[in-house]
């Protein structure tokens, strides 16, 4: 399998498929690279060189009992971006995985970044606060941490409904992908998917702020996870230059929920030469 040894000496499992401009994705809780299958065998269809990770404590990477931290996977991230010698890589992230792409940018720059994805993301802020009302209570995140350590197997296969928001008349979602998130979440390791949860308390407007290059953020306005209003619609207003589309009806879990659409934008992203503001504000108001 192929790995990279961190400075730590984690080593971290990646899959690197096809040739041309690197597109590097991050994965969301409690998921693995494989998370991205979908997008990766598109992509790499259409001349791209697509890689995905499994962070540390997850999927096929190791599992020690440090490290389990948004710093930490950032510097990670680094390390496997000069591995590979990744230039004009352009970032995904969901979920979670926003959190660690925005936190890579703050500490690393965009000095190897042609461009951003922010899917579901976490980021600007997860977790409510007084300036952040529409964000989720800690009574929420502290019910996932408690129903991870009760009986993690249940829990997962109980917090893939809203996660695709399945629960919702007419859902068109499989028992198939909600298995998968069970399944894959069941890889990880229990301690840094319980550490984990520490992450969607952060407050990553600053790291979002140093994100200078094109950005494209996908939220689906019924996210039972990530609430919209505290993710993408706040990171399209931070985030300098950033477009916002948004999924009606879409789930946290829409990479895999509606491989097709999102398959279709991001490729539009990653074919867009740069715009000027003019186009970019015609490309918003296009997908409002």
């Amino acid at each position: 399998m192929p790995m990279h040894s961190t400075s730590d000496g984690t080593q971290i499992y990646y899959r690197d498929w096809g040739k041309g401009q690197p597109v590097l994705f991050s994965h969301g809780w409690p998921l693995t690279g494989d998370a991205w299958e979908g997008q990766m065998m598109f992509l790499r269809a259409h001349g791209f060189r697509t890689i995905a990770h499994d962070r540390r404590g997850n999927g096929r990477s190791d599992q020690p009992d440090f490290g389990n931290d948004v710093d930490t996977w950032a510097d990670d991230l680094a390390g496997l971006i000069e591995h590979l010698d990744l230039e004009q890589v352009v970032l995904v992230g969901h979920s979670t995985g926003g959190g660690e792409v925005a936190r890579y940018i703050g500490r690393h720059g965009t000095k190897r970044v042609a461009k951003v994805v922010l899917l579901d993301s976490i980021v600007p802020r997860m977790l409510q606060a007084p300036d952040n009302p529409a964000g989720v209570p800690i009574e929420g995140i502290d019910q996932i941490r408690a129903g991870t350590l009760a009986n993690r197997s249940q829990f997962f296969k109980d917090v893939a409904t809203p996660f695709f928001s399945a629960n919702r008349e007419g859902s068109k979602v499989t028992q198939g992908m909600r298995d998968l998130f069970w399944f894959q979440g069941l890889q990880g390791g229990l301690l840094a998917e319980y550490e984990t949860s520490y992450s969607w308390q952060l407050d990553y407007t600053e790291d979002a702020r140093r994100i200078d290059v094109p950005t494209l953020i996908i939220h689906g306005d019924d996210d039972q996870i990530v609430p919209i209003d505290a993710g993408g619609r706040r990171a399209a207003e931070i985030i300098p230059d950033a477009r916002l589309i948004v999924y009606a009806g879409g789930n946290h879990g829409i990479a895999i929920s509606d491989p097709d659409r999102v398959n279709a934008d991001l490729l539009a992203f990653l074919n867009e030469s740069a715009q000027t503001p003019a186009s970019k504000e015609a490309l918003e108001a296009a997908s409002a």
